[in-house]
């Protein structure tokens, strides 16, 4: 499960690459963490718009921590923001971390994906009383990211599916939740 990653890009510059409008508001750390805040870029009134939501959907009923991640794409809890193209978004990333190695002696390990400066996981957004929150797809991890974490990885939409992944039906959409090609990625050593 991914609970890192970088974003080592200006608003600025995430607006110019998305061609999004910046809502104004404080800009996030390079870092993400989840329940901090982080970049998202959504489709509003048939234009994008980058701004900041917290990282975490409140739990489920019977959950303690806010779910970072959206694993099972069947599940009644994501049915509706996935089903409603307005309840997508995109995320944008730089690289992100997977840990690797037994408790106590982990290790980060990070990828990225050379041919994009800035790519996007796939996410889904609802509005709470404290604002805004996401979270991003994953889906079985590709030949690269799988000897690290053989259960997921974030699902990594290529340029130019993420006009689709902002409105397309679910029926278009759920299949871009596969694995990025391994051969697209790097491993930093």
């Amino acid at each position: 499960m991914c609970t890192r990653y970088r974003v080592g890009a200006s608003g600025k510059k995430l607006a110019e690459r998305y061609g999004a409008v910046e809502a104004a508001c404080d800009a996030p750390g390079v870092e993400a963490f989840p329940k901090r805040r982080g970049w998202a870029v959504c489709a509003v009134k048939g234009e994008l718009r980058l701004g900041t939501m917290g990282w975490g959907f409140p739990p489920p009923p019977n959950g303690r921590a806010p779910v970072v991640n959206v694993r099972n794409l069947a599940s009644p809890f994501w049915r509706d923001a996935l089903a409603r193209p307005a309840q997508r978004c995109l995320v944008p990333v730089t690289e992100f971390c997977e840990w690797e190695g037994e408790a106590g002696r982990k290790r980060d390990r990070w990828f990225s994906v050379p041919s994009l400066e800035i790519f996007s996981f796939a996410g889904i957004w609802r509005q709470t009383a404290a604002g805004p929150v996401y979270a991003f797809l994953t889906c079985a991890p590709n030949a690269l990211v799988a000897p690290v974490h053989p259960k997921a990885m974030p699902v990594i939409l290529h340029p130019e599916d993420e006009a689709r992944w902002l409105s397309g039906n679910i029926a278009e959409v759920l299949p871009l939740a596969a694995p990025f090609p391994s051969q697209l990625m790097a491993l930093a050593e």
